[in-house]
């Protein structure tokens, strides 16, 4: 039952995480202008020469490090977003999975349903409760450290992202307006017709991991002993 349950929740989370993946390419690719963190991730492209995958990913890894320090603890579903969403950009635009936009129309329609994907992408992957994305996980170490509200910490940590990819020349244009806008209302419609409240999820550390895997292996390593006492006794 267990290993059946961290199957389904794995599952779970890298759906939601190849869905996020694919929301970013579809944003980028309407050539309206990407999300603030991508203006960030496409400026980092310009001056590197690393693919919009990878520099996801150092990224990531960065924030992750930095929001250990702070005191948010990661969790496997922590980890896992911050090299799979990269790897799955990179998979995408490697194979061309999804075109640029040939007109207007294409530009809208690829912006608008690769955000109302973000609402989709963050129900799946926080309903696996594994821990949340490296950027997510950021913003709730400073929230908890300043006691300033979620769209204050929020507001500066995107327009910080935003400001620095733009100096860089990342894509930001009305794309780029519009995602801000209106990312936080496709998260809400999904959890409003799922009838789910994200508050009520309880995500699990790398530390909890830990003691689950202790607590296993000493289970397993009692009844062990145990057992080779019984042997013992009837020989």
């Amino acid at each position: 039952m267990i290993i059946r349950e961290i199957i389904k929740r794995l599952t779970t989370l890298i759906f939601g995480l190849f869905l996020f993946a694919l929301g970013i390419v579809l944003t980028v690719h309407s050539q309206l202008g990407a999300s603030p963190w991508d203006v960030f991730h496409l400026g980092v492209t310009n001056h590197t020469g690393l693919s919009l995958g990878q520099v996801s990913q150092l990224v990531g890894v960065i924030l992750v490090i930095i929001s250990t320090f702070l005191g948010e603890i990661p969790g496997i579903g922590t980890i896992l977003n911050t090299i799979l969403i990269g790897y799955f950009v990179d998979i995408l635009q490697a194979n061309n999975l999804v075109p640029l936009a040939g007109n207007v129309f294409q530009q809208y329609f690829m912006l608008f349903f690769g955000i109302y994907l973000f609402g989709w992408a963050t129900y799946f992957y926080m309903r696996a409760e594994l821990g949340s994305g490296p950027r997510d996980s950021l913003m709730l170490a400073l929230i908890k450290k300043t006691k300033k509200p979620v769209w204050l910490i929020r507001g500066i940590i995107e327009t910080c992202a935003l400001i620095a990819g733009y100096l860089m020349g990342g894509l930001a244009g009305i794309g780029t307006v519009l995602i801000a806008g209106l990312i936080g209302f496709s998260i809400q419609h999904v959890y409003k017709l799922r009838k789910q409240d994200p508050a009520q999820l309880v995500h699990v550390t790398l530390v909890d991991n830990y003691h689950f895997i202790r607590k296993l292996l000493s289970k397993s390593l009692t009844e062990e002993i145990t057992i080779k006492q019984r042997e013992k006794r009837v020989g």
